[in-house]
């Protein structure tokens, strides 16, 4: 059974290394480099602790911590949507089990409204995962170059 825990001020250190990992992880897909102390840049990181209208969670499997998400209501597309998926990973080795699915159908639960969902085309797993959950309603999609795909979606309250 997945959860969702939200990161407070004491998951301050796991959720920065964590992200590390996963913007290490997105350097395949995007030309972001290390800083001369071996960090990626995240400009709004700190803002995950202390403005109300962002939310991490960690993302756990039972009592496994298998990845997080990072949302906003700041748009990328210029519109106005109540969700917006900042970051989202699963592990590497939790893949290809329908974790990110449940996680995902656990978060739209628990946050009914407009979304807006951002992924890069080459990053074929995100492109599969993001349609498939959107596909449900109908999304609006807006591509902002040839690389980055935006989706705009309602899910309404259950």
């Amino acid at each position: 059974m997945v959860r969702l825990v939200t990161a407070i001020e004491k998951d301050r250190d796991l959720l920065w290394n964590i992200n590390q990992k996963y913007l290490y992880e997105m350097t395949n897909y995007y030309d972001d480099t290390m800083d001369e102390h071996g960090n990626y840049h995240y400009g709004h990181f700190e803002e995950y602790f202390s403005d109300p209208k962002r939310t991490a969670y960690l993302l756990y499997d039972e009592d496994t911590l298998i990845g997080f998400a990072m949302i906003n209501p700041y748009s990328c597309i210029g519109k106005s949507p109540d969700y917006t998926m900042a970051e989202f990973t699963v592990f590497p080795s939790y893949r290809r089990k329908h974790l990110a699915l449940n996680v995902v159908n656990a978060i739209l639960k628990k946050h009914p409204g407009q979304w807006e969902i951002k992924y890069n085309e080459k990053n074929l797993a995100a492109k599969h995962l993001w349609n498939k959950v959107s596909a449900a309603y109908s999304p609006e999609v807006f591509h902002l170059n040839d690389e980055e795909t935006v989706l705009l979606f309602t899910k309404e309250s259950d």
